[in-house]
């Protein structure tokens, strides 16, 4: 997308709290964050037997005794020793290098393992590595290596050596907590702090712990009344619940202190979590690609469910069945059907790096195929593919007169907002919304939903002065596609049939970009109508 604008910049600026403008004028640049040496002598360890073992690496991680790292569906080999400045395959590929969780992979042994640290604490120094970002979702890797028999090797001075750096690290975090960003790296830094100060005691691990309230205030902040994450992005949603679990599980098993409050209140946290995460699932058990979403990198959520299981949590039912009301989805289920309709814009407020154009869009599944599938995350670099996953045009829903429905510029910048409400649920069965575009206020598309035992009925009423739209059914991948007049043919990888009513437009098949994984690109059939509002704009699904 082109420079942003002067007004662009003023109605992206104008969201912010203060304390991130302050953030954004104090912080260092990526890669340059000074490392801070802890005071005092190094922490000793005093985690005992964890209630429940951690879940293993996520699918996208690999690593072998040959120096082989594979993340985000990239590889590099490095025959000799890591290069830890390593920077060829994007600032997010270097971010997950520095994260380890490689390094928990079955192939990799003890020994390769704790050379691979210490070599990280001789000689990354400095760098990507001390970002805050890299050292928050660190700590829970090295506390699962640390803390599981056998992932290392039983050796006390090289351990001591590990606890020393883990210290430096939280020091220099505790110092350069990313309030310029907020949102979930802003709660992944205090969830790393404490629960450095959780397993660690000594030299600075009281200040550590010290951050509990904030730990819990910013929890009750970003994990809304629904139990869904403030973002509105199913996979950080559960890469977060992941890491509660963690804490659940480290709190039931260490002599630190923390308040009454805590380990209940994370336990209910997390229940809230589960429960949202349930709405977020499609029947073939894994997340909907709503909002920044990828496959292959959170735990799969019956992975999340049995680990709660584990530790005595479970999932807490939504008030309204299938309606996440303050996050703004509303699951539809009826016969083989099951509709995730998004009924919410950019969110939260602050900090919509991670929102799409995607109100009133929705995803459709047939027993446990999908049918109608969001686009994906490619990588976080700006440019032509992710100006493609954030699009209007690249979501099941409408575009006007050319406009995306927000202001959308860099990689994860928000300027103008589209006005998103939702306007009736009858859980499980209909939904109604409606949404005005940023550049559009004048036009009015609602959008009703139903789902029936046999059937989906959408029907678009977009009211207001002339204007082009453009409609988009984007499929998944896997869906055979046959376009007659205003009737579309489709085909499920099962064979499975599924006739589709278009509404009354120019249609035509474009075969169109998609990104189930970072870094996996795919082509998929979006079929694309044309029409001009005011309209009233009539979808049916039929199951044979």
């Amino acid at each position: 997308m082109s420079r942003p604008s002067l007004g662009c910049l003023l109605r992206t600026v104008r969201t912010l709290r203060p304390e991130q403008i302050l953030g954004q004028l104090r912080r260092p640049r990526p890669g340059h964050v000074p490392p801070r040496s802890a005071r005092g002598a190094p922490p000793r360890w005093v985690l005992g037997p964890i209630p429940a073992p951690f879940l293993p690496p996520a699918e996208h991680v690999a690593g072998s005794r040959s120096g082989r790292v594979r993340l985000l569906a990239r590889e590099a080999r490095f025959p000799e020793r890591i290069d830890w400045d390593f920077g060829a395959e994007g600032p997010l590929w270097s971010y997950h290098l520095h994260q380890m969780e490689w390094l928990r992979d079955e192939g990799i042994g003890p020994d390769e393992r704790q050379g691979v640290l210490l070599d990280w604490v001789a000689r990354h120094r400095r760098g990507i590595g001390w970002d805050g970002g890299p050292i928050s979702l660190r700590a829970f890797q090295w506390l699962k290596l640390l803390a599981t028999p056998g992932a290392l090797p039983e050796a006390a001075d090289a351990r001591n050596t590990l606890l020393a750096s883990w210290a430096d690290q939280l020091a220099t975090l505790a110092a350069h907590r990313e309030r310029h960003l907020l949102g979930n790296h802003y709660l992944w830094n205090l969830l790393a702090l404490v629960l450095g100060g959780l397993v660690l005691e000594g030299g600075e691990s009281d200040g550590w712990l010290a951050w509990e309230p904030d730990l819990l205030r910013e929890l009750e902040a970003q994990v809304l009344a629904d139990g869904l994450h403030e973002e509105r992005s199913p996979m950080y949603h559960a890469l977060l619940l992941e890491n509660v679990l963690d804490l659940v599980n480290v709190a039931g098993a260490t002599s630190r202190a923390a308040s009454p409050a805590f380990e209940p209140v994370l336990r209910e946290t997390a229940a809230r979590m589960l429960g949202a995460l349930e709405v977020l699932t499609h029947p073939d058990g894994a997340i909907a690609l709503v909002s920044d979403s990828a496959l292959g990198i959170a735990p799969p959520p019956s992975a999340l469910r049995d680990y709660a299981r584990a530790l005595g949590v479970e999932p807490l039912p939504t008030r309204r069945p299938g309606v996440l009301d303050a996050g703004g989805y509303v699951r539809l289920d009826a016969g083989p059907f099951s509709l995730l309709a998004s009924v919410a814009g950019p969110s939260p407020r602050h900090q919509p790096g991670h929102a799409h154009c995607d109100a009133l869009s929705f995803e459709l599944c047939l027993g446990g195929a999908r049918v109608v599938s969001d686009t994906g995350v490619y990588e976080y670099v700006p440019g032509a593919r992710r100006d493609a996953s954030r699009a209007t045009r690249s979501h099941a829903t409408l575009e006007v007169d050319g406009h995306d429905q927000a202001e959308l510029w860099a990689a994860h910048r928000v300027g103008g907002r589209p006005r998103v409400s939702l306007l009736e649920v009858v859980p499980g069965r209909a939904a109604e919304a409606e949404c005005r575009g940023w550049a559009t206020p004048q036009v009015r598309h609602r959008r009703r939903f139903e789902v029936r035992d046999r059937e989906v009925v959408l029907r678009d009423t977009v009211e207001g002065p002339d204007a082009a739209l453009r409609l988009s059914l984007p499929l998944a991948p896997e869906v055979a596609c046959r376009l007659d007049g205003g009737r579309a043919s489709l085909r499920l990888p099962d064979g499975a049939p599924l006739r589709v009513e278009l509404p009354a437009a120019r249609w035509r098949c474009e075969r169109t970009p998609c990104f189930p994984s970072f870094g996996v690109e795919r082509e998929r059939t979006t079929l694309v109508g044309e029409a001009r509002s005011p309209a009233d704009l009539l979808w049916s699904f039929r199951a044979p």
